[in-house]
């Protein structure tokens, strides 16, 4: 007759008679451990076990050196500010975008945007406060340039002169004469409607051009530094005004901002998660504390070789703390849970401490294993930071398993452990055989209304959009976004697109029919939805014209002949003073002109729309100026497109070498394709689930699926390597072997699954939205997969399995590692 899930294999042993229990003890534990070893491979491990067990102590200085070598390595982390860490530096986005600032003036800036509480860009005092701004941007480090309304260069006719001088000057006298003409041409200017002030004239800008020598990391703080002093003194000397910051240098310090911010908190959060679920769950303070050690090891030692390597954090890659934290607990929570049950079943610490390894050792490296490799398929990321926090991870993971296997054990057998025999985790696995029961008796329903539903959530995944909008990567938390919302409804929107038309030769720009096709696309531009503002060398052009007839509004047009329009363009450029030259919008030899659109909050989709659109209209209407749209919106729009890519060749390597890990590791082809099942369909819920109540994703999309591969296996091992012993070793049914593997691993799945899922939950909490989604959408794996394999596993197995005889097969190739797996 089969064994019953109740059924208790003979102990032998005495209970301990000290807390520092000598080796003839471990001895006693021995000879317990071999009589229930059934293959060379269960020796081995108990031969390890007497190994740790005699040298706990050297084992326990040996780790510690380790982590304290790895740690001193922290010493050489960094974080850095620029975005284009995101980009590898194959990016095809990125190379254009490069190109153009080679080409142009560089885009990166601080913007302050103001706004009076009374409405009135258009008064005295304002005005004069706003030309003091503007004058003292200049000395922002690295500036470049500074355009305000205020030094708009202002170009008029004087009889039969050109004169081009400051809209605002510094010796202006601000009467209303000069004010409502101040107003008159800064409202009726295209080039600053929309972009420097606000069509409904309440809000304005001083944007600031900022050239990085890109020398040293601290470059942005430096800027940023001296741009928040600049804030600071001017809301202190005009309280009512309102005045925030934006632009890409912000941008760079809120990557920063986040990173750091994340680090700070979430650490600390994970901790205290952990923590409280160990203490409710675990119920032993000795090991909750020595896994508390286990994992604050793996971490710093993951972060010391990180260091070692050269990394630089991103906000992806400062969250690997919490990962690591999240995945190392998961290690020492099944030896744990093993070993506080063969204690509370009646067996001495060093019995339940070999017991614990013999059963664990093998289950536990291949979920390490498999987690690293699905963290090391990172690599295959188009994005920089993903290698990172994958690399970090992998070493975590991989220094979670030595720790746990090596420092936990030894420092166990040291330490006092208190638990009651016979007491304890009688309920939970009463619970366990309840479930066990309900699933046996369901098969078929169960199978069935599982099918259904990932069926179901399966369809979903194609209603989620890809969007990337970087501003939305930041939480409202943080200043940057909360300043960046505030401009974007305020005055326009922070999102540019560049197209750089070239005209074919050099001083090509004036000619006529090149102007023609040029003010015909900015007009279709105009015409787009989505689109704030556009501004185009065209309007200069026209501006000119007019100026040089007089400034008589009939000759607002484009000059009909090439010599006089690169006439009217060389007098206005030798007008023009120091830092307000027109390189931002032509090039060196005057052969190519930059056409700058700026949008309104739109998502990343209807960007990619706008460039095809784009694209087409070039292509019909002006295809010797074709040319690839570029910015720092476009690079960010395509992201995860590429992302997703590169991820696929990654997710199926990663799939395949887990698939094989497996399949070794049971030596049954028939239980590794049965394995894949539960491995999969997490995924497929975990998208589904996203699309119902979220609809959206980013860039965190295209790694969750090879992260949370890697992790979600981790029960799909568990419940089958003790399946595996229930039909090989306990001679049990399908039936049998399935409540066996329930008894004896169930609590352990649902109590490291819990702290996976809380812990990646905490990732919610993250300033940053890639690590939120990330986080989010790898619990919801995690969850879907526990449920998945204490449902759709052992029906898939009472389906696939029954009526085989179990001695028969399970001598063919008896499994090494998966012999681990034990009661």
């Amino acid at each position: 007759m089969p064994a019953q899930p109740g059924d208790q294999e003979p102990q032998t042993g005495s209970a301990e008679k000290s807390t520092n229990a000598t080796f003839n003890t471990a001895e006693d534990a021995l000879s317990l451990a071999r009589s229930r070893a059934k293959t060379g491979f269960d020796r081995s491990i108990i031969t390890y076990a007497a190994w740790v067990l005699r040298w706990r102590w050297a084992a326990l200085i040996f780790c510690i050196l380790v982590a304290v070598a790895a740690a001193s390595g922290a010493r050489h982390l960094g974080f850095t500010s620029d975005y284009r860490v995101f980009f590898g530096d194959d990016n095809p986005q990125l190379l254009t975008y490069e190109a153009l600032q080679r080409t142009y003036s560089k885009d990166d800036n601080v913007s302050f945007v103001l706004k009076p509480d009374n409405g009135q860009v258009f008064s005295p005092d304002f005005l004069t406060a706003l030309r003091d701004l503007t004058d003292e941007a200049w000395q922002v480090p690295y500036s470049t340039r500074v355009d305000s309304i205020t030094n708009y260069q202002h170009s008029f006719a004087d009889g039969d002169d050109l004169t081009v001088q400051d809209l605002v000057g510094a010796n202006l006298e601000l009467n209303p004469a000069e004010i409502q003409n101040i107003r008159t041409v800064a409202l009726g200017e295209p080039l600053l409607v929309d972009k420097v002030i606000s069509g409904d004239a309440q809000t304005t800008s001083v944007n600031v051009t900022i050239t990085l020598p890109q020398k040293s990391e601290d470059e942005t703080a430096e800027v940023m530094a001296y741009a928040n002093q600049m804030a600071e003194k001017f809301r202190a000397a005009h309280p009512n005004v309102k005045l925030v910051m934006t632009g890409v240098i912000p941008l760079n310090n809120a990557f920063n901002q986040s990173a750091k911010s994340d680090l700070r908190t979430l650490i600390p959060a994970m901790y205290g998660v952990i923590l409280l679920v160990m203490v409710v769950l675990i119920r032993s303070a000795t090991g909750t504390f020595t896994a508390l050690l286990v994992i604050g090891l793996s971490v710093v030692t993951a972060m010391g070789v990180g260091g070692y390597m050269g990394i630089k954090l991103t906000p992806p890659s400062a969250i690997a703390p919490n990962v690591i934290l999240t995945i190392a607990v998961a290690d020492s929570v099944h030896l744990l849970v093993t070993m506080l049950r063969e204690m509370r079943k009646g067996a001495s610490k060093n019995a339940a401490i070999v017991e614990s390894l013999r059963v664990n050792f093998g289950p536990v490296f291949l979920t390490s294993l498999t987690t690293v490799i699905g963290f090391l398929s990172l690599n295959f990321s188009d994005a920089p930071p993903f290698h990172d926090l994958g690399n970090i991870s992998s070493i975590g993971v991989a220094a979670a398993w030595l720790y746990s296997i090596l420092l936990l054990p030894a420092l166990i057998s040291i330490l006092p452990v208190k638990v009651k025999a016979g007491q304890g985790g009688a309920e939970k696995a009463a619970g366990m055989d309840q479930l066990a029961n309900f699933v046996i008796d369901n098969r078929k329903p169960v199978l069935i209304v599982m099918t259904l539903i990932v069926v179901g959530l399966g369809a979903m995944i194609p209603r989620i959009e890809l969007n990337d909008q970087f501003v939305k990567y930041f939480d409202t938390s943080l200043e940057f976004r909360a300043d960046t919302d505030f401009a974007t409804e305020n005055l326009s929107g922070v999102y540019q697109v560049n197209w750089s038309l070239p005209s074919g030769d050099s001083g090509g720009i004036s000619d006529p029919g090149y102007l023609a096709k040029a003010e015909a696309f900015s007009r279709w531009l105009k015409t787009q939805g989505g689109v704030a503002h556009v501004q185009s060398l065209t309007d200069t052009f026209k501006r000119l014209n007019m100026n040089m007839h007089g400034d008589d509004p009939a000759f607002y047009k484009l000059p009909e002949e090439r010599d006089l329009a690169a006439q009217y363009l060389l007098l206005f450029e030798l007008s023009l003073p120091y830092g307000l030259d027109l390189n931002n919008q032509i090039n060196v030899d005057k052969s190519a002109m930059r056409v700058i659109v700026t949008t309104d909050d739109i998502s990343t989709n209807q960007l990619r729309t706008l460039e095809y659109a784009a694209a087409a209209w070039l292509e019909t209407n002006f295809p010797e100026g074709k040319t690839e749209a570029s910015s720092p919106f476009v690079m960010f729009a395509y992201i995860s497109q590429r992302n997703i890519i590169g991820m696929l060749t990654g997710t199926v390597t990663a799939f395949i070498l887990i698939s094989l890990s497996l399949m070794f590791a049971l030596r049954n082809f028939r239980l590794g394709v049965i394995s894949l099942v539960p491995n999969l369909v997490p995924i497929v819920m975990a998208f589904g689930i996203w699309s119902v109540f979220v609809g959206e994703v980013g860039l965190a999309s295209s790694v969750v699926t090879a992260t949370s591969l890697g992790i979600i296996v981790d029960a799909t091992v568990h419940f089958l390597s003790k399946y595996q012993r229930g039909r090989r070793d306990r001679n049990e049914d399908a039936e049998g072997a399935v409540r066996y593997a329930f008894s004896t691993v169930g609590t352990a799945l649902w109590v490291t699954s819990a702290i996976l899922v809380a812990g990646f939950g905490v990732l919610a909490f993250s300033t940053f939205r890639i690590n939120e989604d990330m986080g989010l959408l790898t619990a919801i794996a995690i969850a879907v997969a526990l449920i998945a394999d204490f449902l759709l596993l052992p029906t898939l197995l009472l389906t696939v399995d029954k009526g085989r005889k179990q001695r028969g097969e399970a001598n063919i190739g008896t499994p090494q590692i998966a012999t681990k797996a034990a009661e």
